[in-house]
């Protein structure tokens, strides 16, 4: 298979409400909005480097048995200020917090928090592993 895009696909009966959370938290722009389905896109200078889409959970596209919102799912954002999302969006703009920030020995400072449809955020900087942690990795990262 040759892949040309791949991204996630919310579905949730908050599409609005859902796509306005990612574009004002996230950054997202929507590139295609219908009362139905939300395509969103992050741009990483001039070139789009993120997609994230959102659909109404009781579409037709979707067979029937699988028309309810979206479960046990976390979308990980990786940024180079971790305490500086962590600022911005627990301190002041309030979002529920889910999990406090923390470091991690396999390599991680984080903090996980969630969208209107129970979606959670995990908010991440890439920090060097404990040693035990780091013969695991099979690039280095940090």
């Amino acid at each position: 298979m040759k892949v040309s895009s791949f991204y996630p696909v919310i579905l949730t009966g908050q599409v609005a409400e859902s796509a306005a959370f990612y574009q004002k938290y996230f950054g997202f722009e929507a590139v295609f909005e219908s009362d139905w389905y939300v395509s969103l896109r992050l741009l990483r200078g001039n070139q789009q480097a993120f997609e994230l889409a959102i659909l109404g959970s009781g579409h037709s596209t979707i067979p029937s048995a699988y028309r309810h919102s979206v479960a046990g799912l976390i979308l990980n954002f990786e940024t180079d200020d971790v305490d500086a999302e962590y600022e911005r969006l627990i301190n002041r703009e309030k979002l529920p917090l889910q999990m406090d920030i923390r470091d991690e020995e396999f390599g991680q400072r984080h903090f996980i928090t969630s969208d209107p449809n129970g979606v959670l955020i995990d908010v991440i900087k890439i920090i060097p592993p404990s040693d035990t942690y780091s013969e695991q990795y099979h690039e280095k990262l940090w």
